[in-house]
Protein backbone atom coordinates (compact mmCIF):
# COMPACT_ATOMS: atom_id res chain seq x y z
CA UNK A 1 0.00 0.00 0.00
CA UNK A 2 1.50 3.53 -1.01
CA UNK A 3 2.24 5.36 2.09
CA UNK A 4 0.59 9.10 2.22
CA UNK A 5 2.70 12.21 4.04
CA UNK A 6 0.76 11.68 7.46
CA UNK A 7 1.73 11.37 11.15
CA UNK A 8 -0.51 9.27 13.50
CA UNK A 9 0.04 9.48 17.64
CA UNK A 10 -1.31 6.85 19.80
CA UNK A 11 -0.76 6.83 23.82
CA UNK A 12 -0.55 3.35 25.05
CA UNK A 13 -0.18 1.44 28.20
CA UNK A 14 -0.97 -2.57 28.20
CA UNK A 15 -3.17 -2.46 24.58
CA UNK A 16 -1.92 -5.26 23.09
CA UNK A 17 -5.30 -7.13 22.82
CA UNK A 18 -6.35 -3.58 20.71
CA UNK A 19 -3.52 -2.45 19.37
CA UNK A 20 -2.87 -4.89 16.52
CA UNK A 21 -6.52 -4.30 14.42
CA UNK A 22 -6.18 -0.50 15.38
CA UNK A 23 -2.49 -0.49 13.54
CA UNK A 24 -3.76 -2.37 10.74
CA UNK A 25 -6.60 0.23 9.79
CA UNK A 26 -3.51 2.97 9.41
CA UNK A 27 -1.31 1.21 7.67
CA UNK A 28 -1.50 4.07 4.59
CA UNK A 29 0.27 6.58 7.33
CA UNK A 30 3.74 7.30 6.31
CA UNK A 31 4.68 7.72 10.26
CA UNK A 32 3.23 6.48 12.94
CA UNK A 33 4.31 7.01 16.73
CA UNK A 34 3.55 5.39 20.29
CA UNK A 35 4.01 7.09 23.09
CA UNK A 36 3.89 4.35 25.95
CA UNK A 37 3.25 5.17 29.36
CA UNK A 38 5.40 1.58 30.96
CA UNK A 39 3.28 -1.22 29.68
CA UNK A 40 3.85 -4.61 30.81
CA UNK A 41 2.48 -6.45 28.08
CA UNK A 42 3.50 -7.20 24.22
CA UNK A 43 2.43 -3.25 23.18
CA UNK A 44 5.68 -2.09 22.44
CA UNK A 45 7.20 -5.19 20.42
CA UNK A 46 3.99 -5.03 18.65
CA UNK A 47 4.39 -1.72 17.60
CA UNK A 48 7.92 -1.76 16.84
CA UNK A 49 6.80 -4.62 14.55
CA UNK A 50 4.27 -2.97 12.33
CA UNK A 51 7.21 -0.27 12.07
CA UNK A 52 5.90 2.34 14.36
CA UNK A 53 8.31 4.77 16.53
CA UNK A 54 8.09 3.95 19.97
CA UNK A 55 8.60 6.19 22.56
CA UNK A 56 8.19 5.89 26.85
CA UNK A 57 7.40 8.52 29.19
CA UNK A 58 6.11 8.69 32.63
CA UNK A 59 2.52 9.39 32.59
CA UNK A 60 1.18 13.21 32.64
CA UNK A 61 -2.34 12.91 31.95
CA UNK A 62 -4.28 12.73 28.52
CA UNK A 63 -3.36 15.98 27.23
CA UNK A 64 0.17 16.77 27.97
CA UNK A 65 0.89 12.91 27.30
CA UNK A 66 -0.72 13.29 23.54
CA UNK A 67 0.79 16.95 23.34
CA UNK A 68 4.36 15.00 23.97
CA UNK A 69 3.80 12.72 21.08
CA UNK A 70 2.70 15.53 18.80
CA UNK A 71 5.88 17.18 18.99
CA UNK A 72 7.97 13.74 17.66
CA UNK A 73 6.12 13.58 14.36
CA UNK A 74 7.25 13.88 11.18
CA UNK A 75 4.33 15.43 9.05
CA UNK A 76 2.30 18.58 9.39
CA UNK A 77 -0.90 16.76 8.77
CA UNK A 78 -1.54 14.23 12.18
CA UNK A 79 -4.31 12.16 13.12
CA UNK A 80 -4.88 11.37 16.38
CA UNK A 81 -6.13 8.06 17.26
CA UNK A 82 -6.45 5.91 20.86
CA UNK A 83 -5.69 2.03 20.37
CA UNK A 84 -9.42 1.04 20.62
CA UNK A 85 -10.03 2.81 17.83
CA UNK A 86 -9.75 2.02 13.93
CA UNK A 87 -10.60 3.67 10.42
CA UNK A 88 -12.38 1.69 8.03
CA UNK A 89 -11.63 2.06 4.55
CA UNK A 90 -14.37 4.76 3.44
CA UNK A 91 -13.05 6.77 5.87
CA UNK A 92 -9.24 6.32 5.36
CA UNK A 93 -9.83 7.41 1.60
CA UNK A 94 -11.53 10.81 3.00
CA UNK A 95 -8.21 11.39 4.90
CA UNK A 96 -6.28 10.54 1.54
CA UNK A 97 -8.27 13.43 -0.38
CA UNK A 98 -8.05 15.89 2.72
CA UNK A 99 -3.96 15.36 2.59
CA UNK A 100 -3.93 16.39 -0.90
CA UNK A 101 -5.94 19.19 -0.82
CA UNK A 102 -7.24 20.39 2.78
CA UNK A 103 -9.61 23.52 3.13
CA UNK A 104 -9.51 24.02 6.50
CA UNK A 105 -7.09 23.62 9.90
CA UNK A 106 -8.74 20.65 11.64
CA UNK A 107 -11.35 18.07 10.75
CA UNK A 108 -13.91 16.55 13.19
CA UNK A 109 -15.44 12.95 13.10
CA UNK A 110 -18.10 10.97 14.24
CA UNK A 111 -17.73 7.78 16.53
CA UNK A 112 -19.02 4.83 16.16
CA UNK A 113 -18.83 3.61 19.68
CA UNK A 114 -19.53 -0.24 19.80
CA UNK A 115 -20.67 -2.12 23.29
CA UNK A 116 -21.17 -5.82 23.65
CA UNK A 117 -20.48 -5.96 19.85
CA UNK A 118 -23.40 -3.69 19.25
CA UNK A 119 -23.45 -0.20 17.92
CA UNK A 120 -24.72 1.38 20.75
CA UNK A 121 -26.59 4.82 18.68
CA UNK A 122 -28.46 6.67 22.03
CA UNK A 123 -27.00 7.32 25.56
CA UNK A 124 -24.98 10.22 23.77
CA UNK A 125 -22.93 8.00 22.13
CA UNK A 126 -23.30 9.27 18.57
CA UNK A 127 -22.71 11.21 16.60
CA UNK A 128 -19.76 11.39 19.66
CA UNK A 129 -18.27 14.26 17.40
CA UNK A 130 -14.13 14.73 18.33
CA UNK A 131 -11.75 16.26 16.12
CA UNK A 132 -9.14 13.98 14.90
CA UNK A 133 -7.19 15.17 11.65
CA UNK A 134 -5.20 18.82 11.84
CA UNK A 135 -2.68 20.89 11.37
CA UNK A 136 0.01 20.48 13.87
CA UNK A 137 0.70 24.00 13.67
CA UNK A 138 -2.88 25.38 14.48
CA UNK A 139 -2.72 24.11 17.47
CA UNK A 140 -2.72 21.96 21.12
CA UNK A 141 -4.13 19.52 23.10
CA UNK A 142 -5.96 20.36 26.52
CA UNK A 143 -7.54 18.25 29.81
CA UNK A 144 -5.39 16.44 31.90
CA UNK A 145 -8.71 14.25 30.88
CA UNK A 146 -10.97 14.14 28.21
CA UNK A 147 -8.05 16.38 26.28
CA UNK A 148 -9.28 17.96 23.55
CA UNK A 149 -7.48 19.71 20.26
CA UNK A 150 -8.51 23.02 20.58
CA UNK A 151 -7.42 24.81 17.26
CA UNK A 152 -6.42 28.74 16.13
CA UNK A 153 -8.11 28.30 12.71
CA UNK A 154 -11.33 26.93 10.64
CA UNK A 155 -12.33 23.39 11.54
CA UNK A 156 -14.60 21.09 8.78
CA UNK A 157 -17.41 18.52 10.35
CA UNK A 158 -16.97 15.67 8.24
CA UNK A 159 -19.89 12.88 7.32
CA UNK A 160 -17.51 9.77 7.82
CA UNK A 161 -16.50 8.14 11.03
CA UNK A 162 -14.39 6.23 13.52
CA UNK A 163 -14.96 2.93 15.21
CA UNK A 164 -14.54 2.83 18.50
CA UNK A 165 -14.32 -0.13 21.03
CA UNK A 166 -13.51 1.71 23.93
CA UNK A 167 -15.06 -1.25 26.75
CA UNK A 168 -15.02 -5.19 26.86
CA UNK A 169 -17.47 -5.43 29.96
CA UNK A 170 -18.75 -3.54 32.66
CA UNK A 171 -15.58 -4.02 34.85
CA UNK A 172 -13.79 -2.51 32.24
CA UNK A 173 -16.32 0.70 32.31
CA UNK A 174 -15.90 0.95 36.65
CA UNK A 175 -12.29 0.94 36.22
CA UNK A 176 -11.94 3.68 33.72
CA UNK A 177 -14.53 5.76 35.71
CA UNK A 178 -12.34 5.24 38.77
CA UNK A 179 -9.10 6.43 36.88
CA UNK A 180 -11.42 9.66 35.05
CA UNK A 181 -12.86 10.72 37.89
CA UNK A 182 -9.30 10.97 39.74
CA UNK A 183 -7.79 12.65 37.15
CA UNK A 184 -11.03 15.17 36.59
CA UNK A 185 -11.00 15.57 40.48
CA UNK A 186 -7.15 16.75 40.50
CA UNK A 187 -7.92 19.21 37.39
CA UNK A 188 -11.02 20.79 38.98
CA UNK A 189 -9.17 20.83 42.47
CA UNK A 190 -5.67 22.77 40.25
CA UNK A 191 -8.68 25.33 38.73
CA UNK A 192 -9.68 26.15 42.53
CA UNK A 193 -13.27 24.83 42.13
CA UNK A 194 -14.68 24.59 45.35
CA UNK A 195 -18.08 22.03 45.75
CA UNK A 196 -20.61 21.62 48.54
CA UNK A 197 -21.51 19.06 50.12
CA UNK A 198 -24.50 18.46 47.43
CA UNK A 199 -22.45 19.09 44.38
CA UNK A 200 -21.79 15.11 43.68
CA UNK A 201 -25.58 14.59 44.08
CA UNK A 202 -26.94 17.02 42.40
CA UNK A 203 -24.96 16.88 38.91
CA UNK A 204 -24.70 12.56 39.24
CA UNK A 205 -28.68 12.88 39.33
CA UNK A 206 -29.17 15.35 36.41
CA UNK A 207 -26.14 13.18 35.03
CA UNK A 208 -28.51 9.94 35.36
CA UNK A 209 -31.87 11.85 34.02
CA UNK A 210 -30.13 13.37 30.50
CA UNK A 211 -28.31 10.16 29.39
CA UNK A 212 -31.44 7.66 30.58
CA UNK A 213 -34.20 9.88 29.71
CA UNK A 214 -33.57 12.88 27.88
CA UNK A 215 -30.70 11.15 25.67
CA UNK A 216 -33.16 7.72 25.46
CA UNK A 217 -30.61 5.38 27.13
CA UNK A 218 -33.41 3.19 28.28
CA UNK A 219 -33.75 2.31 25.07
CA UNK A 220 -30.47 0.21 25.13
CA UNK A 221 -31.82 -2.22 27.26
CA UNK A 222 -29.58 -3.32 30.08
CA UNK A 223 -26.02 -1.92 28.82
CA UNK A 224 -28.27 1.69 28.51
CA UNK A 225 -29.49 1.53 32.00
CA UNK A 226 -25.37 0.70 33.38
CA UNK A 227 -24.00 3.28 31.10
CA UNK A 228 -26.29 6.09 32.39
CA UNK A 229 -25.70 4.94 35.65
CA UNK A 230 -21.97 4.78 35.76
CA UNK A 231 -21.93 8.21 33.70
CA UNK A 232 -23.65 9.58 36.47
CA UNK A 233 -21.19 7.52 38.84
CA UNK A 234 -18.65 9.36 37.19
CA UNK A 235 -19.59 12.83 37.89
CA UNK A 236 -20.64 11.57 41.76
CA UNK A 237 -17.16 10.59 42.59
CA UNK A 238 -15.43 13.15 40.63
CA UNK A 239 -16.91 15.89 42.69
CA UNK A 240 -16.65 13.69 45.90
CA UNK A 241 -12.83 12.65 45.35
CA UNK A 242 -12.50 16.83 44.76
CA UNK A 243 -13.91 17.21 48.11
CA UNK A 244 -11.70 14.54 49.60
CA UNK A 245 -8.64 16.65 48.20
CA UNK A 246 -10.03 20.10 49.74
CA UNK A 247 -10.42 18.09 53.28
CA UNK A 248 -7.36 15.74 53.22
CA UNK A 249 -4.82 16.64 50.55
CA UNK A 250 -2.27 16.52 53.26
CA UNK A 251 -2.91 12.87 53.47
CA UNK A 252 -3.86 11.24 50.59
CA UNK A 253 -2.15 10.37 47.26
CA UNK A 254 -3.81 9.49 43.88
CA UNK A 255 -2.02 6.89 41.80
CA UNK A 256 -3.21 8.23 38.65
Amino acid sequence: MKKIPISVIIITKNEEKRLIPCLKSISFADDIVILDSGSEDRTIEIAKNFGCRVFVEKWKGYGPQKQSALEKTKYKWVLSLDADERIPQETAETIKNIIKQPNASAYSFCRKNFFHGKWIKRCGWWPDRIIRLFDKSTGKFEGLVHERWVTYGKTINLQAYIEHYSFDNYSSMLKKLDVYSELAAIELFKKGVKPSIITPFSHSIWSFLKIYLLKQGFLEGLDGFIISFLNAAGHFFKYAKLIELYRYSDKIEYKH
